[in-house]
């Protein structure tokens, strides 16, 4: 079991689900990202839906929670989700927990793929599916997202917000800090307007959850950036400070869609920095 600080972490899987090869990767030509990542017969990539959970200090903190399953069948064929692979509420009965255990869900931003399991369709309409949880979402990024823009405007769904404003489960961050002993965020404004990763730390190791900051560990790559990213240019200067950020002090990263690698450590090459030491989170 992974430890940092007085946090047990697990890792949580929600299911597996598809994007373009090239909206993930933007410029980058498909000869290129398919060595990494090879795309289906409509030039899908498959992508995990990883989610992580903190048990400790009297809390169950939950980072992001997949896409749920209010997606119709329509959208759900575009997507191709899969929860053969495995399902938000299966991963956490493995993990021995259940909904009703997690004090706080910490969003790292709205997109449906990232929130939509933290609420389900009720007899009158959506309600949180975390019942004595808070919900932690970035203020900036809250106003964003219910008024978005053409680009994002698919990806932001009312039904994934609306129920935690009306049942009071709430709570708007102001910037980045402490959320938690152990637990900080860091803003980032290049995919999305305020987007939060989160960081575990102790004395000894510190953990991101590098959300969709880095997709993949493929997107280490200075200008791999995807289409999806409203500001592009922010992101290849936000990814090239975190980055050095992290070499620098040792951190290591939790990737959310990468279908392979759960753990990496960043490091310094002659071609750049790039990912080794990947692993399962046990292994931390």
């Amino acid at each position: 079991m992974a430890r940092i600080g007085s946090y047990e972490l697990h890792t949580i899987e929600t299911g597996r689900f598809g994007l373009d090869g090239g909206g993930m990767f933007g410029v980058v030509p498909r000869a290129l990202w398919e060595r990494h990542i090879r795309p289906d017969d409509r030039n899908r990539i498959t992508l995990a839906l990883r989610c992580l959970l903190l048990e400790g200090d009297g809390r169950v903190i939950l980072i992001d929670n997949g896409i749920g399953a209010k997606l119709n069948d329509k959208l759900a064929s575009i997507y191709s989700v899969d929860y053969a692979h495995s399902e938000l509420h299966r991963s956490l009965d493995q993990a021995g927990f259940c909904a009703a255990d997690v004090t706080d869900v910490v969003y790292t931003h709205l997109h449906f793929d990232h929130c939509g399991g933290g609420a389900a369709t009720g007899p009158n309409g959506p309600v949180p599916v975390f019942e004595n949880a808070l919900y932690h979402v970035q203020r900036a990024h809250w106003e964003w997202a219910l008024h978005p823009n053409a680009r994002e405007a698919a990806s932001f769904m009312k039904e994934n917000m609306e129920p935690l404003e009306r049942a009071g489960q709430l709570h708007l961050a102001d910037g980045p800090g402490t959320l938690f002993p152990g637990v900080e965020t860091i803003v980032v404004h290049g995919h999305t307007e305020a987007q939060q990763v989160v960081k575990i730390s102790d004395e000894e190791r510190t953990l991101v959850f590098v959300s969709d900051l880095l997709p993949t560990a493929a997107h280490l790559r200075r200008a791999w950036i995807a289409a999806y990213d409203v500001r592009p240019l922010v992101t290849l200067k936000e990814k090239a400070r975190f980055l050095e950020d992290a070499v620098k002090g040792g951190w290591h990263f939790f990737f959310e869609h990468d279908p392979v690698t759960i753990v990496g450590t960043p490091v310094r090459t002659s071609r750049g920095i790039a990912v080794a030491e990947e692993r399962p989170l046990e292994e931390l």
